[in-house]
Parts: C-alpha cells; sequence; structure tokens
C-alpha cells in the first residue's frame, strides 16, 4: 500500500523553524508507530521535492511529512519498499 493524504495546517509552515516542528512530528509519527502496536525502528531528516522533511519506519511501515504553506502531505507505505522509494524520489508539490 501507498498513500499520499493531505491535511490543512492551521497556521503556514516558517522553514526556518524546522526543528521545532521535526520534534513535533517524531511525537506525532511515535504515536502512531505505537496505535500500530510497536515503536519508531528510525526517524531522519531527508529531502523531498525540493524540502527538508522528517521520515520514519515502524514495523513494515514508512512515513513522511512534508510541509508546504498551509498544507501538510503525508507519505505513507506498507509493505512496499521499491515503491515507497519511489514515492519518496519523486513526490512533487503542484
Amino acid at each position: 500500500m501507498v498513500s499520499v493524504t493531505r491535511f490543512p495546517l492551521l497556521k503556514p509552515y516558517d522553514p526556518a523553524k524546522f526543528a521545532a516542528v521535526a520534534k513535533e512530528l517524531d511525537r506525532v509519527a511515535a504515536q502512531l508507530a505505537k496505535q500500530a502496536g510497536g515503536s519508531l525502528d528510525a526517524k531522519e531528516t531527508a529531502t523531498v521535492a525540493g524540502r527538508k522533511v522528517r521520515a520514519y519506519r515502524y514495523g513494515a511501515n514508512r512515513i513522511g511529512f512534508v510541509l508546504d504553506g498551509r498544507r501538510e502531505y503525508q507519505l505513507f507505505c506498507r509493505q512496499a519498499a521499491d515503491a515507497c522509494d519511489l514515492l519518496f524520489s519523486s513526490f512533487q508539490l503542484r
């Protein structure tokens, strides 16, 4: 399974505040992993669509958060290593 879900943000994302946002995303990802019955196996800062993003692995899942203005894009993959690599490398903002 591979998906991209778009969510609205209450305030516009400011890339200068990436460190603070990363801490919040780490917390959210840890909650998602716990809800799935596990814990985070990996967390990293990566580049997707030319932007710094936070990406995580837990179990057979990989998730990344791309923030753009008032939008958050959640890239999610389950048991799809090659397809997930393609999603993270080809995702673009329009």
